[in-house]
């Protein structure tokens, strides 16, 4: 019977049994013969490939043919069996197989996967899907609350209350809500701007949050091999677990060697579980894979389990206080003391002028006259000598510092993720800006990591590469079979023919490592191979997967058709070698490994390698049944590995990147040092760190080049004489980069670290930024680094260092602009206010300011692009002073100029234009505002003197400059009442435009000035 006609048979059966007792006769005679069709429909479909379909009609119950309940066991028993890790259970349910043919699963095969994904959708409808319920991010509601939590905002609330309540008393509503209402209407604007800004901002974490947690996942559909989401992964699927990864969902072990998982993020526990079919097959999602592989079947996805359970509590809010904020925090917190003991001077003066009869009004009345002075009178000056008070301490503090460090942060993060480079901490962005060393892998990062065997040494003789591949006609039959058999049963990796391809297509889609993806092709292609073939005819014994300490791997296997055991390894070509004592010749000859052969073979290795080849060594020993043995307490079986005979060295090349010669070189102009730390022998390393350009031509190689042995049997005292000359470190093992980056952050540099493997998750961890490898990289090694490689170039690498020079340059010059507002600002006011016994700038008009400075400032100079200069200067390193000089020497003379030509305004302006003091005091708030507008400008180049350079390319800041210039137009020109200003005409305006013009020459001449690279001073804690 076809299956076409098997499934329809199920159909009838039961559209046969669906109820019919509530039907009139009509409606049965109707049931009926709607039977017969379909019934007809349904065999002939067999033939005809005819799909039967119910019509939708109101006459008939409703009969879901293709019930997605056809599985036989439930989420609740699976839940029980793994998270419970009930083997009984399991067994009951006739074990790993048992639950998979009750998911309809094939252990081998993966569940179908068709064209509709009609069978995915099923199983998610039916199981769920691997998502988890997050907690809500925060809302817009709850960043105004926090806003107001601001003291001063809400002292300045009370005080426009309080000013909106007498003045309403006095005047009446339609004069009287003035005064109050424009303060609340600027405190409005205020915190709408940054509560927006921080929305925004929170909204992009979020965004960037997913694209993190979107981790590809091998598994088998279809009997074929595929990377999907993990969001994609369904009940039913098979997974292809490796070392470094994450157990994506809950599960059962199907198949696999020497799987181990370390469950601390689980249970807490920091010993490795191994995982077998027999006694512990249980696999939990969120831990990870230490050792071994394995192919495991899915049981439980998203809120099924335990992992999905506790993520969805934990809350992905970035909350993470970067060094540099932390920093500016201090900083906000010095100037802000100093601001408020300004304010309480300010408001002890204005109060002592006030009660002795020396304020006087617009007409030169004096504001209080003992008992002449009404309450109302009284209050409302009280109220405004307050709020004069609280806008200083307003302006003074620079909270708008930690908001340009989010906007440079969020928006370095988005344009990073452009460049190939996803940040998953905050901190590495700033702090990859003072990297001072950058130590990186070889493979992939490099080079290309599109790997090809060149060359082929079998015994004492290589064969070369022709038109038409290696020659291998004249290779004894029974060496090329041990060959074939080493290279597909010792390997992670696997062979598929290509889906696109015919049936007499040669194309073959790999998969693995790269290395393993080369090995392979060339066994497929040029040896032949067939792989799946000599894995139905072997059965494995066991296996010693490879890792970066061991660089080797091994299999134990048993012939089906002669019963005899071999052992295979394969690995570092050195390292293989020195476990051998005979090789065969290409004519089937076994001979002894002797010292002159030995020698040869060396060579044979030491030349491949310095042609940047990487050399794998092939070996076999055959292994009695006497010799089987298990060791330890869990009698695990042992594959031999000694007395070793050699097959063959095989070269695989991996081209350098394009471009990486001169990526390597900017950072080596930035004052950045570039070391190479690669587990190839040191003769393919020097290849390689010469073509990069790491080491120069006829440079003396003698201190440079080190293997990570020797680097590590070095006394402490010697390696740190020695770790900043080293460029490359050959044949290293993980722990020999850790220890290379504790020295270095010993010395006081700042180490940037790549890796890729599980075991480089402490270097990655212990580097001040960890950089993992987005292609090769595993999950272990991403969740233990600061930022991500998406294209695991060394390019992309360099382009993360201008960033985090680009947000660190950014920073300061927002700090720049700043600080020149706030002592400006703070210098005017007190001084008009002890001599004049008022301030010049009004609640309102102090509140416009500081909403240019905080929030438009910052999103202005926060958000300047990358430029080429960046990587012109030395690395900052970790004990420059966040206030440079230079920066002293700019915000020192801009604000000086500010306070001469404003306090003149004060005093003289009336006098000097022959203005009215409503007018002067528009001209004073028109300049101070003008002035911080150019002044942005200069803020843009610390030390470059032309200012404009590159402006056309900054179209957010020349966006965000018009905009503040044409509110300040409206502010003055058309609210009048709310800004407490007068119009002015269009010499005014000149006058006004002109005297903040002058900021401009003034900081193209102070720039002229030299000034010492020893800092200036250590006040209010600018160092860390």
């Amino acid at each position: 019977m076809s299956m076409t006609l098997f499934t329809n048979m199920n159909k009838i059966e039961t559209l046969l049994s669906a109820p019919n007792n509530n039907l009139s006769p009509n409606h049965k005679r109707w049931h009926n013969a709607f039977m017969k069709i379909y019934c007809s429909r349904a065999f002939m479909s067999s033939y005809f490939n005819i799909k039967p379909k119910i019509t939708n009609t109101p006459f008939f119950t409703l009969v879901d043919l293709n019930s997605p309940h056809s599985f036989t066991i439930d989420q609740s028993t699976l839940i029980e069996i793994v998270k419970d890790k009930n083997i009984e259970t399991l067994q009951k349910h006739g074990g790993v197989e048992g639950v998979a043919s009750s998911l309809k699963t094939n252990i081998e095969f993966g569940i179908k996967n068709d064209e509709n994904f009609e069978d995915v959708s099923i199983r998610q409808k039916v199981f769920g899907s691997n998502t988890y319920t997050k907690p809500p991010s925060k809302n817009l509601f709850h960043f105004i609350v926090e806003a107001f939590k601001d003291i001063t905002i809400l002292i300045l609330l009370v005080c426009a209350s309080l000013s909106l309540g007498f003045g309403i008393k006095e005047h009446g509503i339609k004069e009287g809500w003035y005064d109050g209402g424009s303060i609340f209407l600027a405190v409005f604007i205020v915190i709408s701007m940054s509560s927006i800004s921080n929305f925004r901002q929170n909204k992009q974490f979020d965004k960037l949050s997913e694209v993190s947690n979107d981790i590809q996942i091998d598994l088998v559909r279809n009997n074929r091999r595929k990377k999907v989401s993990i969001f994609d992964i369904v009940v039913g699927d098979i997974v292809c677990l490796k070392i470094g990864d994450q157990v994506p969902a809950d599960g059962l072990f199907v198949d696999g060697h020497s799987l181990r998982v370390d469950e601390s993020s689980m249970t807490g526990e920091s010993d490795h579980v191994e995982i077998n079919r027999k006694d512990h097959p249980f696999l939990l999602s969120g831990t990870k894979v230490v050792d071994g592989y394995a192919k495991m079947l899915v049981t439980s996805v998203g809120m099924n389990t335990t992992w999905g359970q506790m993520m969805s509590s934990i809350s992905n809010d970035i909350d993470e206080e970067t060094p540099l904020q932390a920093r500016l925090n201090k900083l906000t917190s010095s100037i802000g003391k100093v601001g408020l003991s300004v304010a309480l001077l300010v408001l002890v003066v204005l109060f002592i002028r006030y009660f002795t009869g020396n304020t006087k009004d617009e007409n030169g009345v004096r504001k209080y006259n003992g008992r002449k002075t009404s309450f109302d009178d009284v209050m409302n000056a009280v109220i405004g000598i307050i709020a004069d008070a609280v806008t200083i301490v307003v302006v003074a503090i620079p909270e708008g510092l930690p908001l340009a460090v989010t906007l440079t942060l969020a928006y370095s993060m988005k344009k990073m993720m452009a460049d190939q480079a996803m940040v998953r901490k905050l901190s590495a962005c700033e702090t990859m800006g003072s990297a001072t060393t950058i130590c990186t892998d070889k493979t992939g990062t490099l080079t290309l990591n599109q790997m090809k065997v060149t060359k082929f040494w079998l015994g004492l003789e290589p064969l070369e590469e022709g038109e038409n591949g290696f020659s291998y006609s004249n290779i004894d039959p029974f060496v090329l079979q041990l060959i074939k058999e080493g290279v597909a049963l010792n390997t992670t990796g696997g062979v598929q023919k290509s889906i696109l391809c015919s049936d007499h297509d040669s194309k073959f889609e790999f998969s693995g490592s790269p290395t393993e993806k080369a090995i392979l092709s060339w066994a497929v292609l040029d040896l032949k191979m067939e792989m799946e073939n000599l894995i139905q005819s072997c059965s494995i014994i066991q296996v010693e997967t490879f890792n970066s300490k061991k660089k080797r791997s091994g299999v134990l296997f048993r012939r089906n058709f002669d019963k005899k055991v071999n052992a295979h390894w394969k690995g570092a070509a050195e390292m293989v070698l020195r476990m051998c004592s005979r090789y065969y010749d290409a004519y089937g000859n076994v001979k002894d490994i002797d010292s002159d052969s030995m020698s040869k073979f060396e060579s044979a290795i030491q030349g491949m390698a310095a042609s940047s080849l990487r050399c794998i060594a092939l070996a076999y020993v055959e292994v009695a049944d006497e010799e089987l043995r298990g060791v330890g307490d869990d009698n695990k079986m042992v594959v031999k590995d000694n007395g070793l005979t050699l097959l063959g060295l095989v070269g695989i090349k991996d081209p350098c990147r394009p471009g990486v010669k001169t990526a390597v070189e900017a950072c080596q102009h930035a004052g950045v040092n570039v070391k190479m730390i690669t587990g190839d022998n040191i003769f393919t390393a020097k290849a390689i760190a010469f073509e990069c350009g790491i080491l120069k031509s006829n440079q003396d190689t003698n201190d440079v080049v080190i293997e990570g042995e020797k680097f590590r049997n070095f006394t402490h005292e010697e390696r740190m004489k020695k770790v900043e000359k080293i460029c490359v470190m050959a044949r290293s093992s993980p722990f020999d980069k850790l220890l290379m980056v504790q020295c270095l952050k010993q010395k006081g540099h700042v180490v940037a670290v790549t890796g890729d493997g599980t075991n480089d998750a402490p270097a990655l961890k212990e580097a001040d930024i960890g950089l993992s490898m987005g292609i090769q990289g595993t999950e272990v090694a991403k969740e233990s680094s600061d930022i991500v490689i998406l294209d695991d170039n060394f390019a992309s690498i360099v382009t993360v260092l201008r960033w985090g020079r680009c947000v660190y340059n950014n920073i300061q010059k927002f700090i720049q602009f700043q600080l020149t507002v706030n002592v400006a600002a703070l210098v005017i006011n007190f001084i008009a206010a002890v001599s004049a016994g008022e301030v010049p700038l009004t609640a309102v008009q102090l509140l416009w300011v500081n909403l240019i400075m905080d929030t438009l400032g910052a999103l202005a100079l926060a958000t300047e692009n990358l430029t080429m200069d960046l990587m012109d200067k030395p690395p900052i390193g970790r004990t420059k002073p966040l206030i440079t000089n230079i920066m002293w020497r700019n915000l020192v003379s801009q604000a000086m100029y500010q306070i001469v030509i404003l306090l003149t305004l004060q005093f003289k302006g009336e006098s000097i234009f022959g203005v009215t003091t409503k007018v002067n005091d528009t001209l004073i708030f028109n300049t101070f505002v003008l002035c911080q507008i150019f002044n942005e400008f200069n803020a843009r180049k610390l030390e470059k003197k032309n200012v404009f350079e590159g402006i056309h390319k900054s179209k957010l800041f020349l966006g965000i400059v018009g905009f503040t210039l044409v509110l300040q137009v409206v502010m003055v020109e058309f609210l009048k009442k709310f800004a407490n200003t007068e119009r002015l005409n269009w010499k005014e305006w000149a006058i006004c435009i002109g005297f903040a013009a002058v900021s401009w020459p003034i900081g193209f001449v102070v720039k002229l000035i030299p000034v010492s690279d020893k800092p200036l001073l250590d006040f209010f804690n600018f160092r860390k």
